[in-house]
């Protein structure tokens, strides 16, 4: 009896080759046939899945959207049950940020489609992420919550600074990558901006694991 092909686990194992190849070479140096060499597949089995590239680079992106989606858990999860407001900010900041191989490739990749949407107009067409600003609201429900609780400066915007936090955790992930500043630093810079929005010395002591 032939064996029972699961599409969704062969789609995802071409997706894991994109995002393989990409962190190795760049995202705009991969073709379909470096992705098929890289999954162990035929070209023909890439086009029948996934038809354009347009079409692998979006699934790819939902692929590596899952996949932080994933670390950020992991990190929410070791910062225990009840880790407060100003930890699972510091968790989910800190998880995009390119500190180990998995961080370096979302930042790399992730930045890598921003910048092809901009020019290729198929990508474009696409919703960048379902929930482009979940990231966003979640910071901004975060801090709102910790003004409730007095653990926050009750004067600050609290999606201004949420916005601000995600755009400097972005800009610090790029220096990291680059090599114009090391995880501490970067470490450091956000957590002087934590401490002039919360009240409290709230973070635990885990949370200086940055790897």
């Amino acid at each position: 009896m032939p064996k029972r092909v699961d599409h969704e686990e062969r789609r995802d194992q071409i997706a894991e080759a994109l995002i393989r190849v990409a962190g190795r070479r760049g995202l705009h140096a991969v073709g379909m046939r470096d992705v098929a060499a890289e999954a162990g597949v035929s070209l023909r089995l890439v086009q029948y899945y996934f038809e354009t590239k347009e079409k692998l680079l979006f699934y790819g992106l939902q692929h590596l959207t899952d996949r932080f989606t994933a670390r950020v858990a992991a990190r929410l999860r070791a910062a225990g049950t009840d880790p407060g407001p100003r930890a699972t900010i510091e968790a989910l900041l800190l998880a995009s940020l390119p500190t180990d191989e998995e961080g370096r490739t979302f930042h790399l990749l992730y930045t890598s489609y921003s910048i092809l949407s901009v020019t290729d107009e198929a990508l474009a067409a696409q919703p960048f992420i379902d929930k482009p600003d979940a990231a966003e609201n979640a910071l901004t429900g975060l801090l709102e919550q910790a003004q409730a609780s007095g653990l926050a400066d009750s004067g600050i915007a609290a999606r201004t600074e949420a916005i601000s936090l995600l755009a400097m955790t972005a800009t610090m992930g790029t220096g990291i990558l680059v090599g114009q500043r090391g995880p501490e630093s970067a470490l450091a810079v956000l957590r002087h901006h934590l401490d002039r929005i919360f009240l409290t010395a709230e973070a635990p002591e885990r949370s200086a694991d940055i790897g």
